[in-house]
């Protein structure tokens, strides 16, 4: 069995082709290029493994990596923005949206939902009434003692 020597030119090529995020179908590539399947399917898991965030979809993204995309990107021209992302294998207009969610992440307002403002209030009522009426047992205890004098003196 004699094994085909492929340039580094052609691999470089099927490489490119075989790259997300426009990643071709390898038995498309294997009919049009007469490369054997098994081949193609190696080179493209060399190809995934070399650039491990390439294989993952923008969806799989956790919110830590999206942010760390976005500030990897903060720096770079339009240009080099794009090849980032077709390095990365997400869409400019993906990266676009994870910017101006990091924008925005501190304008959102959580305010308290009227049925536990109203709530907190009643109770903040009821603790200051229970405060009002210890106070006062403790004014009248204290009036009471100084009138009657103790109970344990008799």
């Amino acid at each position: 069995m004699s094994r085909t020597v492929y340039s580094k030119k052609v691999k470089e090529s099927i490489f490119k082709r075989l790259a997300p995020p426009n990643a071709e179908k390898v038995p498309d590539i294997a009919r049009e290029t007469n490369i054997p399947v098994n081949t193609l399917y190696t080179w493209r898991s060399k190809v995934l493994k070399s650039n491990p965030t390439s294989n993952k979809k923008a969806s799989k993204w956790s919110y830590s990596d999206k942010f760390q995309a976005v500030l990897e990107t903060a720096s770079l021209s339009k240009l080099e923005t794009a090849k980032y992302c077709r390095e990365k294998g997400i869409h400019v207009e993906e990266l676009k949206s994870w910017i101006k969610q990091c924008q925005n992440a501190n304008e959102n307002k959580f305010e308290e939902p009227k049925e536990l403002k109203d709530n907190l209030k009643k109770e903040l009522r009821e603790k200051e009434k229970a405060l009002a009426e210890t106070a006062a047992l403790l004014v009248l205890r204290k009036k009471a003692r100084a009138i009657w004098g103790d109970p344990e003196d008799d």
